[in-house]
């Protein structure tokens, strides 16, 4: 038996996984993982339910938040809100990122390198998510070490929380007025 093939438009059944939506405040919402988790108990067992959830007002900013309920609504919900109020700002280079970074968190390493413009997001999983809700539009990357989401999630955010911009390091040396450097002492 053949396989349908993916007509252009309809989008592909491995890209509807996760969930993307714009909420009414303009933010971008995106699940990462969702994990069942069961208690064993006298009666029988407990379910509940824990989602990690990406926030980004595809700008620049972009926070993560886990939440925990006993239905996966309420805990995306728990999740969104806690990612509303870990929300950090990152320093972009136009449509990429300004330099290099790797994140480390646990036994996740995950190496963020600028694209040219066109490239688009060469990530997957939980990455992707995350620059997707920033607004990074050209970057490659690479996750090395671990799978888990959730550390994963934290390398990038160790990664992203590095960069800093040309103006920033200027800042920081000192060198506020470039026009008055540029001309060498004797």
């Amino acid at each position: 038996m053949q396989r349908p093939m993916n007509r252009p438009g309809q989008g592909s059944q491995r890209g509807d996984r996760r969930s993307e939506e714009r909420n009414e405040s303009g933010m971008i919402d995106k699940v990462v993982h969702i994990n069942r988790v069961t208690k064993v108990v006298k009666g029988g067992k407990n379910f509940s339910f824990s989602a990690l959830v990406v926030v980004g007002d595809g700008k620049g900013r972009v926070g993560f938040g886990s939440g925990k309920a006993k239905e996966v609504p309420a805990a995306i919900k728990k999740g969104i809100e806690i990612a509303k109020k870990n929300m950090i700002s990152i320093s972009m280079s136009g449509t990429t990122i300004p330099h290099a970074a790797t994140g480390h968190y646990g036994a996740g390493r995950v190496l963020l390198k600028p694209a040219s413009e066109g490239t688009g997001v060469i990530a997957g999983g939980p990455v992707r998510a995350i620059l997707e809700s920033a607004g990074i539009q050209n970057i490659l990357t690479k996750s090395l070490g671990t799978a888990n989401p959730h550390n994963v999630v934290k390398a990038t955010f160790e990664a992203l929380k590095q960069l800093r911009s040309e103006s920033e390091y200027r800042n920081l040396r000192g060198m506020n007025n470039p026009e008055e450097n540029e001309g060498g002492e004797a």
